[in-house]
């Protein structure tokens, strides 16, 4: 899984480890130097000749210094894209699991997204750094005392070889420990996200304590984890004695014997300390204290990613069920070879535990037709509108523009054919220019003419001061209204062959609501009006009538006869 999302990063990661090397040259050459600066300069009686010995080894030291330095911005070129591509899958993932049977992927998500993401950039960084540090400086030194005396090198290596045998004996254990901890982690994620989500059943049932008691008893098990996976971490104890502590006794202890024996010199015994206190010892500890922390969060989380589906990469799998965002299956994009619309027996739930808010709705929408759906609050219009233009997903049915299916749909090719006009008039900073051309870009001066014309934005502009005013961020003094007629008129210079209007003329008085309206309709395009007044229902070609007892579709004059609600809505709207 990691492979593949540092895959592309080869460049950035050779740069990483030829810099790397450059910086252990210091540790390497260290020994040796000081050896020869001892030996040869100090206690031969040229403390000039000693002297330039460590000049070379702080020469070397800056060099290294330099190489450090470059070392940081190879290692965020490597590490730092990771989290996007990281959150990219999680959604991915927990978007697929929301459309299937899996009620906590809600809960697992989150805990991914807001925590294992970021702890996987995190720890992949402080890994990188320290696992480089090991290996360049440990590697370095034992070379280095392999020139400096190969007996006492191979002493050094075959116990620093009995502790590493000793980590990795107890490493299965602590993977298996602090695998639990992450997943108690992701409970107390689901537990809390039912309940946030069941909240007004909880306080209606006097429920509040066992709520409580559900999370409190997540977090005493994580608790409990986290003990236990302190307790594994003991192993570090023996390990730093057989790997740092025990070779740096014997060299000391035996070093009188090794100097009067003439076996080695006393510059040699301090270069052979040096090795080990600067090279060897920083390597052990960070592997035993920081690299098998963050080696084995980083190689559970990243099992963890992939368990949940979140390591299968973007745009594999599919979603079988309702959720946003649902996953298209890959192959050719299927292009629609009209702007009808087709509802086949649709029925769409917030969830699986909710009651449905459309149930078995069937509805053809031909290429050009002015359709208006209407209905008291909470029957499912703009809930409709969310599954025409692919942004839910229904449980049950299918919906198809021009006889494809919205899920076989390219992304692009949908957006283009399908344009959303919501309630709330999404304004952006800039110029009215850049506002009103954001779905045609580059049109010229006379199309923005004819829109404002259209919609009836004239009064705005000159009031406003024509396209090239700023606009700041959120619409500025533009008032409701006046924000609406500038995503309307956006809407006009579209090319979507199917406009979607979600009470995007509520802030508009009746007369504005119709010009608007009638524009966008004699455009010839598919046009369908989630209607906050029932008169866009009398200019439609046809209605739909939103109600409990079900959906019911004509036209405004025989649903008067057919429907009392509807004739009901009409009087009191007349009235």
């Amino acid at each position: 899984m990691l492979r593949r999302h540092l895959r592309g990063r080869g460049p950035a990661l050779r740069r990483l480890a030829a810099w790397s090397a450059v910086e252990g040259v210091p540790v390497f050459a260290a020994g040796l130097l000081l050896a020869r600066a001892i030996d040869r300069g100090f206690l031969a009686g040229r403390p000039g000749t000693g002297l330039a010995w460590l000049a070379v080894l702080a020469v070397l030291y800056l060099c290294g210094a330099e190489a450090t330095r470059r070392v940081y911005p190879r290692l965020a070129a490597t590490v730092e894209p990771l989290r996007d591509s990281l959150v990219t899958d999680v959604v991915t993932a927990s978007l697929a699991r929301t459309g299937g049977t899996a009620d906590d992927a809600a809960g697992t998500g989150v805990a991914q997204v807001a925590e294992q993401a970021e702890a996987v950039r995190a720890l992949l960084g402080t890994a990188l750094r320290n696992v480089r540090q090991l290996l360049t400086a440990g590697l370095a030194a034992l070379v280095g005392l392999a020139l400096l005396s190969p007996p006492l090198a191979l002493a050094i290596a075959l116990s620093v070889a009995l502790a590493l045998g000793v980590f990795a004996a107890f490493l299965g254990v602590q993977v298996r420990r602090y695998r639990d901890v992450v997943r108690h982690a992701e409970r107390i994620g689901q537990s809390g996200a039912a309940i946030v989500e069941g909240v007004r059943d909880v306080v209606a049932c006097a429920a509040e304590d066992r709520a409580a008691a559900a999370v409190g008893a997540s977090v005493d098990a994580q608790a409990a984890a986290l003990r236990a996976f302190a307790r594994s971490r003991l192993v570090r104890l023996p390990v730093l004695a057989l790997g740092v502590h025990l070779p740096l006794l014997v060299l000391l202890a035996l070093s009188p014997a090794l100097i009067d024996g003439g076996r080695l010199t006393t510059g040699e015994v301090a270069g052979a300390a040096g090795y080990l206190v600067t090279g060897l010892q920083p390597g052990i500890v960070l592997l035993v204290d920081a690299g098998g922390t963050l080696l084995l969060s980083l190689a559970v989380i990243l099992g963890r990613l992939a368990e949940t589906g979140a390591g299968a990469g973007t745009g594999t799998g599919a979603s079988t069920g309702a959720g946003t965002g649902a996953v298209r299956p890959s192959g050719p994009a299927l292009v629609p070879a009209s702007a009808d619309i087709e509802l086949e027996d649709v029925t769409f739930a917030y969830s699986s535990r909710a009651a449905p808010v459309l149930t078995g709705l069937s509805l053809h929408v031909p290429e050009g037709t002015h359709l208006a759906v209407v209905g008291p609050s909470g029957t499912g219009k703009s809930t409709l509108a969310n599954v025409l233009t692919g942004l839910v997903r229904p449980q049950r049915g299918t919906v198809t523009l021009g006889k494809v299916p919205l899920p076989d749909l390219d992304g692009d090719l949908l957006r283009a054919a399908v344009t959303l006009v919501p309630q709330e008039s999404y304004i952006f900073a800039g110029t009215l220019r850049e506002n009103l051309a954001y779905l045609r870009p580059g049109a010229t001066t006379a199309r923005l003419d004819e829109a404002a014309a259209a919609v009836g934005l004239e009064e705005t502009l000159r009031r406003f001061g024509g396209y090239d005013a700023a606009v700041p961020p959120g619409g500025g003094t533009l008032s409701h209204g006046e924000r609406q007629l500038v995503t309307l008129a956006r809407a006009y210079l579209s090319a979507a062959p199917v406009l979607i209007l979600d009470e995007a003329t509520c802030h508009l008085p009746p007369a504005a609501e119709a010009r608007a309206e009638r524009a966008l309709a004699d455009r010839g395009r598919t046009l369908i009006v989630i209607a906050h007044r029932i008169s866009s229902a009398e200019r439609a070609h046809r209605v739909l009538l939103l109600d409990a007892s079900g959906p019911l579709a004509g036209t405004h004059r025989t649903l008067l006869g057919l429907s009392p609600l509807y004739a009901e809505l009409v009087g009191h709207w007349r009235t």
